[in-house]
């Protein structure tokens, strides 16, 4: 009997203990997206005591969260404190790992980058990697005023697909990757809670931390890395699937007028690549910064891309749509973002799909994060995002 009650009092403290957790997030949740608020404000939101809420705050402001934003009236009584996110109380790191290169980028608790570096990858072996991200870090402290242990978590980006399946050796995945725990792996060497998530899904689940998608909660992310992934979100959760592959999309087999072709051989920086060299050799590197200067001078060989990929994305669009039935589908990633608007707005989309409704309040497309460093920026958000979000799930690895 005095063990049920023992373990009954301890089931009941691990409970409270997540429950005084949830609402720290939900505290932070509400100051951050107000800007500046007092606590009978936050209260009344939140449905807590004002003591609660109290509490919650004098714990922020002393692990150094918060800050005082001034006084405010309303009406009769005495002018209330308000408090504002500290952002330089806390600062979170993303990683993105791909075949031929490593990022790194260090945002702030507001989501501003602090800093971010870069290194081409000869080797991408899990242990090379892991010593070139603690290196890269402790030069990225050093050159500014981040302490360590102010970081208060790290996100891993990995291209997919985690796993052996299918499609391997079908996709620039990371060999020696798929048989290991990189959320360990990065945790040990870093000293840092990790998430890990491939690069689609943690833009996806990004974008709603100061991003396009704030306002909604079911939208689709088409992801430019060197293929294509898709990131599925539904009720404001990542839909990842039973081993986080959900999205590899860029296998879809679409129409062409060379016949049917896997969607990421025509829409994709890799695609861009491709058609490039077919029209001539390329002296200069295909990166983001040659095609934003191809499409500026009206490039005929990336026109010609542009036509195909427009004709491509519609028939991913009509696909995506009549499955998931999003509010909208966003594009981002490594790409030029005056070459997703011209995808955009040059895409003609499919009439034939349950999201072609009048009464629909988001675009059916639309532009989100976009450039060189996005999936490492994005793994950083994923750590704000729960910092800040109860409701958010933990981001899973898997193996095979």
């Amino acid at each position: 009997m005095t063990r049920n009650l023992k373990n009954s009092s301890s089931a009941a403290g691990a409970k409270s203990d997540r429950s005084r957790g949830r609402n720290r997030q939900a505290v932070l949740s509400e100051i951050r997206a107000a800007g500046r608020i007092g606590r009978a404000a936050i209260a009344r939101s939140l449905g807590l005591s004002t003591q609660a809420v109290s509490n919650i705050i004098a714990d922020l402001e002393a692990d150094g969260l918060l800050v005082e934003r001034g006084m405010h009236s309303a009406g009769r009584g005495l002018p209330a404190m308000q408090y504002g996110l500290n952002p330089t109380g806390g600062f979170a790191l993303g990683i993105e790992v791909r075949p031929d290169a490593l990022f790194l980028a260090l945002l702030d608790l507001e989501g501003q980058p602090v800093t971010t570096r870069r290194k081409a990858l000869v080797d991408h072996a899990p242990d090379t990697v892991v010593g070139e991200v603690t290196s890269l870090l402790k030069r990225m402290l050093a050159k500014s005023d981040v302490v360590a242990e102010r970081i208060i978590g790290a996100g891993v980006v990995l291209p997919g697909p985690f796993g052996q399946t299918g499609l391997s050796g079908k996709g620039p995945v990371l060999i020696g990757w798929q048989e290991i725990d990189a959320a360990d792996l990065f945790a040990s060497a870093l000293d840092l809670p990790v998430e890990v998530s491939n690069d689609a899904n943690a833009a996806a689940m990004a974008e709603r931390f100061g991003g396009a998608a704030q306002t909604l909660d079911h939208y689709a992310y088409l992801y430019f890395g060197a293929g294509l992934g898709l990131g599925l979100v539904s009720q404001g959760q990542l839909i990842s699937g039973a081993f986080g592959n959900a999205g590899e999309i860029g296998h879809l087999p679409i129409s062409t007028p060379d016949g049917m072709r896997p969607l990421e051989e025509v829409l994709s920086r890799d695609a861009v690549r491709r058609r490039l060299e077919e029209g001539g050799a390329e002296a200069t590197p295909v990166d983001l910064e040659r095609i934003a200067n191809l499409y500026a001078e009206k490039d005929p060989r990336l026109s010609e891309w542009l036509t195909q990929a427009t004709a491509a994305l519609s028939q991913a669009v009509g696909v995506i749509e009549n499955l998931f039935d999003p509010q909208s589908i966003i594009l981002g990633g490594a790409m030029p973002e005056e070459v997703l608007e011209h995808l955009v707005h040059q895409t003609q989309l499919p009439e034939l799909t349950v999201s072609h409704r009048p009464d629909s309040p988001s675009p059916r497309l639309m532009v989100g994060d976009a450039g060189r460093l996005t999936a490492a920026r994005r793994g950083a958000a994923m750590v704000l995002n729960r910092a800040f979000t109860p409701e958010a799930l933990p981001v899973r690895h898997f193996q095979s």
